[in-house]
């Protein structure tokens, strides 16, 4: 059986091993310059340190209007790339492969961050907020109407892409991850419940994927062979007449034939629907999606390591993603690691080798 501790080689690059730091907003760009700060270094370097094989950093703005808050990251300038150039160097030191995913916020941009209580919902103008844009001039409920985005706009949205990625791979990153899902700009386009548009961007599945294969495509042509790209999307809206599994496995061998190389199999986000509770209620998603003939990433309160090497041992995934564990326990992938009788492939920093976990008992 293919361990989690396992190396996995994609194009080029080869990971340690199959533990995935996914992105998750840190919010923590104080400066509103999408500049990454102190706080970037040390949240990164500890799972780095803790033993990760790849870290995906959080949505990163391809442009100032697509952050979700004034308070996140950018690449759009170059300034954001040399603090991000500091930041994968400090954890490639120490054995990490590092992702980055770009990202547009759509109509869900200009929010408040939440850690004011006070404050909820679009930052209006006149406090640091900006105009958002759509597919279509719906708004996300309880946010700012959009500006439903034209031609011009869209084409300029390929190419911020694709710029980021440039500025990605001057930065060090070894993986691109286009966000394309939880119902932000491009995941916006994929469902017909966000998309109204009448042009070649809507109607049927091959117009609502268009701005997707574009960005793909884009991003390929400058985004060196020898390093993958993921995609990830929501791989059902769970409502509905919304974008559903089966569109997702119909998406996945054309994704593949454009060049991504992984699919990161998340779900939800783009309208209000009720949502499963157990806590395997993405693994089918990614499993079905794997099916289709393309390597994924499996997400979604995963939080045991026993439970991850099921994942892999019953075929439904290729690379296991942590996400709010790892926020308590930055060193879970060395937890992991002795929990399944892997200690020697334990990636510790020397001055924490005092520290290991002590060896498990085997199972009898």
């Amino acid at each position: 059986m293919t361990s989690l501790l396992d190396p996995i080689t994609l194009r080029d690059l080869t990971l340690d091993n199959r533990i995935v730091l996914p992105p998750m907003c840190q919010y923590q760009a104080t400066d509103h310059d999408g500049v990454p700060t102190d706080w970037h270094l040390v949240h990164y370097g500890a799972r780095a340190t803790g033993g990760f094989g790849l870290i995906i950093a959080e949505a990163t703005g391809v442009l100032p209007e697509g952050r979700i808050t004034p308070d996140c990251v950018g690449i759009w300038n170059d300034d954001q790339r040399d603090a991000w150039t500091h930041i994968v160097g400090f954890c490639h030191q120490y054995g990490a492969a590092m992702g980055i995913q770009l990202a547009h916020a759509g109509r869900k941009a200009s929010t408040y961050s939440g850690f004011d209580p006070a404050k909820s919902g679009s930052v209006p103008i006149d406090d640091g907020g900006w105009e958002t844009y759509g597919p279509s001039p719906i708004p996300f409920p309880g946010l700012a109407t959009p500006t439903e985005a034209s031609t011009d706009y869209i084409a300029s949205v390929v190419a911020a892409y694709a710029a980021a990625a440039q500025r990605a791979d001057e930065a060090g990153f070894d993986v691109v991850e286009i966000h394309a899902a939880h119902g932000y700009l491009i995941s916006e386009f994929l469902s017909p419940l966000s998309n109204h548009r009448t042009d070649s961007y809507g109607g049927d599945f091959t117009g609502r994927t268009k701005l997707l294969l574009e960005v793909v495509d884009a991003i390929r042509e400058v985004w060196p062979e020898g390093k993958p790209l993921f995609v990830r999307i929501s791989a059902t809206e769970w409502i509905d007449h919304g974008w559903s599994l089966a569109d997702s496995v119909q998406l996945a061998p054309i994704l593949s034939d454009h060049g991504v190389d992984v699919i990161h199999v998340s779900s939800g986000g783009n309208v209000i629907a009720h949502m499963p509770t157990d806590e395997d209620y993405q693994i089918p998603l990614a499993s079905a999606v794997r099916a289709a003939g393309i390597r994924v990433c499996a997400v979604g309160r995963i939080t045991d390591p026993l439970k991850a090497q099921t994942i892999l041992d019953e075929g439904h995934a290729d690379l296991i993603a942590v996400g709010r564990v790892a926020l308590r326990e930055p060193s879970w992938p060395l937890r992991a690691a002795a929990e399944l009788e892997m200690d020697s492939r334990a990636r510790y920093p020397d001055s924490y080798l005092r520290g290991r976990w002590p060896a498990v008992e085997p199972v009898r």
